[in-house]
């Protein structure tokens, strides 16, 4: 099993194996938690409980839950960052367009099955219900850095700032598709793809 990345909200990094694994158990208890109470609901005793270790053990990492939704929300973005690599695995490098497609459906694969997704995704929404612009910067900085070589451009600030537009165009349009349908709709998931398509087209071409 690999290690939890570090969280900056952790108050201590796992070193041993138990110990990372021990954080896992936590932070999957908090997202299956949060599908089913809420983020209101959420208490750092009930997710000791559902992951089998004394709450002295969730404290030892995190101070309070929302600590534990940021550690969250950081895996969920290395998750979302590997799953990204591997699909463009097999691509043809330098094809910007898989690399949309990439980006925003293993977003969407996410949204339907990644649990506690919904209400913390990147950290956009800690606390739930606000809507912080932060985490948006660290989604487009990962992903100018993971797609700079595939794409054969340089991580300059001009590509940062490409990326940024294109993620904070992305998450507006995805997140209203989610409140017009549970599911996401459809139509506005295309329109979103299509934007994205021609704005990137005109950088990028």
């Amino acid at each position: 099993m690999k290690p939890v990345p570090h969280a900056t909200s952790l108050r201590r990094a796992p070193v041993q194996r138990r110990s990372a694994e021990r954080l896992t158990r936590i932070l999957d208890a908090c997202a299956d938690l949060l599908d089913e109470v809420g983020y209101d609901d959420l208490s750092t005793r009930a997710v000791a409980q559902r992951a089998g270790v004394p709450i002295g053990s969730v404290y030892r990492f995190f101070g309070n839950k929302r600590q534990m939704a940021d550690a969250l929300a950081q895996r969920n973005l290395e998750r979302y960052s590997e799953r990204v690599t591997r699909r463009l695995a097999g691509a043809e490098r330098g094809d910007w367009r898989a690399a949309v497609d990439a980006v925003l459906d293993e977003y969407l694969a996410m949204k339907h099955t990644a649990p506690g997704f919904t209400l913390v995704d990147f950290g956009n929404q800690i606390p739930v219900g606000a809507r912080d612009a932060e985490p948006n910067h660290r989604v487009a900085d990962r992903l100018t850095d993971l797609l700079s070589g595939y794409l054969g451009r340089t991580p300059d600030d001009d590509l940062r700032r490409t990326f940024l537009i294109a993620v904070e165009t992305a998450d507006t349009l995805v997140h209203l598709a989610f409140r017009m349908d549970p599911e996401g709709d459809e139509k506005i998931i295309t329109e979103a793809r299509e934007l994205l398509r021609a704005y990137l087209g005109r950088v990028l071409d």
